[in-house]
This record gives structure tokens, C-alpha cells and sequence, in this order.
């Protein structure tokens, strides 16, 4: 994955940090609560939203049982319509193929429709520095650049920003983008999105070259998806001359009757809408409407990795709704940027550490950026357990050792021996009561100190157990 979010401190330093800030907590509540509130609406309306859901999952776990099958089959298709097929094994490999077909083209900027891949590689800083201005058009992500910040949600990139905090950022940073903010802008919701289309406009009629994402690809027409709710996706799809999709390989679904499902399930569970206000489909290109060169990137950057992962695989069938996140007690309290990575809340948790691996503080602390409850799995519309997957990451951190598994380890080891030496263990708890007025309250060292921070030790008994014992049932 990208290196755009390193050198920030692992989880639980970032999330100390940010339940802090107020207004943050108040923005994330405020929205979190709304949206969740609406999507229980939405997928009530439907009887058989279990069936769907289960029909989901079934669907997206025997895709990936035969991704190759399946990838191979949407390459021929797209070629045979007219586009062209590109395979990046990381993040390097994708920037550099979509850097040279931009600059192919001879231009110098792209508009790009919202696509958490282009994030995840930091597409946006490699066009950067070779000369290509890249332009966010999705309302959140064009906030998000604007303010020289980082996306904290899946679907609402800008969550963490209140309506003032907007505006003041439309004001001081659109003119140097572009077209600037209308004079006396204010917060409300229909200011700030003209300010936004006129802002965007010019880009969209200018552009010569879009970049986007997919929600979905079909492999038995090599057709792409994209859903979203403002109309930029659209432009940014239709108007350009070259259009390159940069996709993660899990996307693919088989058949146009495996979509159906994820066209009811995805907008109930992201926007709490029955369906999304615009589902735009494009295979390949076509002489007189649209784009007239089109380029897939496929992918992989760790997902080949995760797919081998017998428990962590499922984390792949995320269809990026963020139902997860606007349940979860921790992200309501932490934020997004906490979690270090472009993917936050539950499914970051347990996607990015097995993108990017566990090495790093940050990723080996994510897995533990959990309290378990399992909202995040009761919500998903295609049932990945997450909290299954969380369990799993943690053992396979604790066994690469770090710091402070390292001591439990070791102390674990020290325990069992003591435990297997009874005339050892008798002394030590007589030594631990005869002591017992000198032990501390609290216990020292940053984690331990942390867990004793709101609970006391237990008072140690004035005799062990086995004393007891011997006195009055024998």
C-alpha cells in the first residue's frame, strides 16, 4: 500500500489523541447516528434482506475460490470491447503504468472520480511528481484535497468536517485550485454545493484524461461499474477522451445476475437509499460516446497475499458500503485518521494489516482497535465476520513477537514453569501475602499502567488458599 499515511503513531497514541478533540467527536457522532438511523429504515423495508445478504456472500466467496478463472475471463472481455488491460503487483507498478498513459496523452492534469484504490497506491502524490495535477470531483474528496487533509471515512471522506470548517476551506484554498468561492459564502448545504459544481465545472469540460475506480467489474462482458450520488462520477466517466480504472482485483463478480444483489444491498447499506442516484456502466469503448481509449489496472498490491489467508480472505468480499464503521463504538470515538490508512474502522482493521502486513507499529496495532462487540458483522450485507478475522490477526501478531508480546511471552513461559513446581508456587504465595502491604495499587509500565488507569489490583489474601485449607478441612 501507499506510504502517504507513514510516520503516523499506531492506534492507540493516534486514538488518545483524537477522542480528545470535541468537536471531531461531535462531528463523527452527529453523522455516524444519522446515517446508521436511516440504513435500519432502508433495510427494513426489504423481507428478504437476510436471503440477500447471505446471497452476497455466497457470491463473493466463490469468486474468489476462482479469481484467476475469473479475472482471465473479464481480461478477454474487456479487450475484445475495445479497452485495454493492465496488471500492477503493487502499488509502484500501478503508478508507474497510469503515470505513462497519462503522460502518453500529453496532458498535464486528470479529473478523477472518487476511488479508494487511487488512495490506497497514493496515485494523487505520484502524478504530483511528475508534473500531473490531479483533481478531486466527489464533493467529500474535493474537501478533503482542498484542506491538505485525509479521508477518515469510506463514504464520506470529509466526515470528520462540519459545515463552517467547509466553507472556511472553500474560501481560503479554491482559488488557488481554480475557479474560487462565490464572495460571502456561507454554510449552508446549497451554497456550499454550487460552490462546489462551479468549481468543478471548468475541470470537467476541460479534462482530456478521468481516472476512476470501480464499485464492480463483470467478467461476462467485461463491463465496469461505478455507483455514486452526485453526478461527478458521470462526468468524470463520460466527457474525457481517455478514461483509466484503476481496480482492485476482488471487485470482479461473475455474471450481471450476481450484480442485481449488490445493486439492492450496496446503497441501502452506504446511503440508506433504495438505490443509488446514479449507476453508470461502461465495457470497453464505442465509436461517438465517450471515452475513446479506455485502460483497466488491475490491482493486487497484498490481495493475493490476503486471499491465501484461509480466515482472512473474507475480508476481501467488502463491498465498501461503511455500514461497518458508522456501527462500530471505537470509530465513533476515534475517528478515521486514527487508524493510519486510507481503509478506517472495523474493515481497516482487518484489511490493511494484511495489505500492507504487520511490520509496522501502526498495522500491528490495528487488529486491537476493537472492543469485539460485533456490530461491525451484524450490519455487513455480505457477513464477513469481522470479529473472527480481528481474533485471527491478533495471534498472528502476537507470534511475530514485537515489544511488548515479547514480555508476555515470557512471562507466560515463567508462569508455567512456577505452575509445574508446586513447592515453588506455596512459596510465592506465602512471600505474596506476607507482602501484601507493600504491593502498589497500580501497576508500572505504559500498557499495564493503562489498564490499571480506571481498576485497582485485588487486595491479596492475608493467607494462600492451599493455608487456608489445611487449617480448616483437614
Amino acid at each position: 500500500m501507499s506510504g502517504t499515511f507513514i510516520g503516523m503513531p499506531a492506534f492507540p497514541k493516534a486514538a488518545h489523541e483524537a477522542v480528545r478533540d470535541a468537536t471531531l467527536r461531535a462531528n463523527l457522532r452527529h453523522a455516524t447516528h444519522t446515517i446508521r438511523d436511516k440504513r435500519a429504515v432502508a433495510v427494513a423495508e426489504l423481507a428478504d434482506w437476510a436471503e440477500l445478504r447471505e446471497a452476497g456472500k455466497q457470491i463473493k466467496t466463490e469468486t474468489l475460490r476462482n479469481l484467476d478463472t475469473y479475472l482471465v475471463q473479464l481480461e478477454e472481455a474487456v479487450t475484445a470491447a475495445g479497452g485495454t488491460v493492465h496488471w500492477a503487483a503493487d502499488a509502484a507498478e500501478a503508478n508507474r503504468i497510469v503515470t505513462e498513459l497519462v503522460k502518453a496523452t500529453g496532458e498535464s492534469e486528470v479529473v478523477k472520480v472518487k476511488s479508494m484504490a487511487t488512495q490506497e497506491i497514493g496515485l494523487n502524490e505520484a502524478l504530483e511528481a511528475e508534473g500531473i495535477r490531479a483533481y478531486e470531483t466527489d464533493l467529500a474528496e474535493l474537501i478533503v484535497q482542498l484542506g491538505e487533509d485525509r479521508p477518515s471515512h469510506i463514504l464520506v471522506p470529509a466526515i470528520h468536517r462540519n459545515r463552517g470548517e467547509i466553507r472556511d476551506i472553500f474560501r481560503d484554498t479554491m482559488g488557488r485550485w481554480g475557479r474560487p468561492a462565490p464572495e460571502g459564502l456561507s454554510d449552508s448545504p446549497a451554497e456550499l454545493a454550487e460552490a462546489a459544481r462551479l468549481h468543478l465545472r471548468e475541470k470537467f469540460l476541460r479534462a482530456k484524461v478521468g481516472i476512476s475506480g470501480a464499485n464492480f467489474m463483470v467478467a461476462e462482458t467485461g463491463t465496469l461499474v461505478v455507483v455514486e450520488s452526485e453526478g461527478n462520477g458521470r462526468m468524470c466517466l463520460t466527457l474525457p477522451e481517455t478514461l483509466i480504472s484503476v481496480v482492485g482485483i476482488e471487485k470482479v463478480v461473475p455474471t450481471w445476475r450476481d450484480l442485481e444483489v449488490f445493486l439492492q444491498t450496496l446503497p441501502r447499506s452506504s446511503t440508506a437509499e433504495r438505490m443509488n442516484p446514479y449507476t453508470s456502466t461502461w465495457t470497453g469503448t464505442t465509436d461517438g460516446d465517450g471515452p475513446s481509449a479506455f485502460h483497466l489496472v488491475l490491482l493486487d498490491n497484498g490481495r493475493t497475499d490476503a486471499l491465501a489467508d484461509e480466515v482472512g480472505r473474507q475480508a476481501l468480499r467488502c463491498i465498501r458500503c461503511s455500514a461497518c464503521l458508522n456501527v462500530c463504538p471505537v470509530y465513533e470515538r476515534a475517528g478515521g485518521h486514527a487508524y493510519g490508512s486510507v481503509y478506517p474502522g472495523p474493515i481497516g482493521a482487518i484489511l490493511t494489516p494484511q495489505l500492507r502486513g504487520t511490520t509496522s507499529e501502526v498495522d500491528a496495532s490495528l487488529p486491537y482497535a476493537s472492543s469485539l462487540c460485533g456490530a461491525c458483522y451484524d450490519v455487513c450485507p455480505v457477513a464477513i465476520d469481522i470479529p473472527e478475522v480481528l481474533v485471527h490477526l491478533r495471534e498472528k501478531v502476537a507470534e511475530e513477537g514485537g515489544k511488548g508480546h515479547r514480555l508476555e511471552k515470557a512471562a507466560i513461559k515463567a508462569s508455567t514453569w512456577v505452575l509445574d513446581h508446586p513447592g515453588v508456587l506455596s512459596a510465592g504465595e506465602r512471600i505474596a501475602s506476607a507482602t501484601r502491604k507493600l504491593h502498589p495499587r497500580k501497576l508500572p509500565g505504559p500498557g499495564a499502567r493503562q489498564w490499571t488507569e480506571s481498576r485497582d489490583l485485588p487486595d491479596m489474601p492475608a493467607e494462600p488458599f492451599r493455608d487456608w485449607w489445611k487449617k480448616n478441612r483437614t
